[in-house]
């Protein structure tokens, strides 16, 4: 029987056979994409899958996927494809791909790893609620930074919680700093996962001072995680 992994190396191939006939339609969605995001926990949150944030402007505002991830439990699986539950009821789908690795613990693993009620972490661009996968960690390590307080799930209708944990740039302001991608990225993200899981991260900001704002969609709090250059949580909001 064929692997997950080959099954996942052959649909790639054939949704390229269609992709030229597919391009307008792929526009179409695309530009409707981000105005239906915009209804949905992400948004009621104060994350978002197109445009600027409450009071964001600047050179974060997002037009497209970017670097991020999400933890939870492996709520089902199929070709290719699998969802996560995380700690605050957020549904997460993430996509595999012929170049996604995978590890279990400190060890390399396969797909097969994969399987209904093991924890995860994924790393890879995320496109609201939906992650393709760089990486995949099955059973992550646990340790890292304590969080200073839980994160609060999101529930429609409900204000959202002003409160500062930690330290917060004194500089910070909401569209500040430059999106980054790769190791960074995804140390970032790992930390503040590490330290405040539920949420769904869709961007990792860096800062001016070196510091880097992980934005976290699908939660009431925190919206904003900062991470120390060494990848130390350092505070949240």
């Amino acid at each position: 029987m064929p692997s997950r992994k080959l099954i996942s190396s052959m649909a790639v191939g054939g949704a390229a056979l269609v992709a030229a006939g597919s391009y307008g339609i792929a526009t179409a969605i695309s530009s409707s994409g981000s105005a239906a995001a915009s209804t949905g926990p992400a948004a009621a949150s104060g994350g978002f899958a197109g445009g600027h944030g409450p009071g964001g402007a600047g050179s974060n505002a997002r037009s497209g996927p970017a670097a991020g991830g999400a933890a939870g439990t492996v709520a089902s699986v199929s070709t290719a494809r699998f969802t996560v539950l995380t700690s605050a009821g957020q549904k997460v789908t993430v996509d595999e791909a012929a170049a996604t690795t995978y590890r279990k613990g400190t060890g390399p693993a396969s797909a097969s790893a994969i399987t209904t009620g093991e924890p995860v972490l994924v790393l890879g661009t995320t496109n609201g609620t939906t992650i393709t996968a760089t990486q995949i960690i099955v059973q992550p390590p646990s340790g890292g930074e304590p969080a200073a307080a839980s994160v609060i799930p999101f529930t429609r209708g409900a204000p959202t919680p002003s409160k500062q944990v930690g330290q917060i740039p004194a500089n910070w302001s909401q569209g500040s700093g430059a999106i980054v991608s790769g190791t960074a990225a995804d140390k970032a993200t790992e930390a503040a996962l590490t330290a405040y899981p539920g949420g769904v991260v869709d961007r990792v900001v860096k800062l001016s001072n070196g510091e880097y704002n992980v934005h976290y969609i699908g939660v009431n709090w925190p919206h904003h995680v900062f991470v120390s250059q060494d990848f130390k949580v350092v505070g949240a909001e």
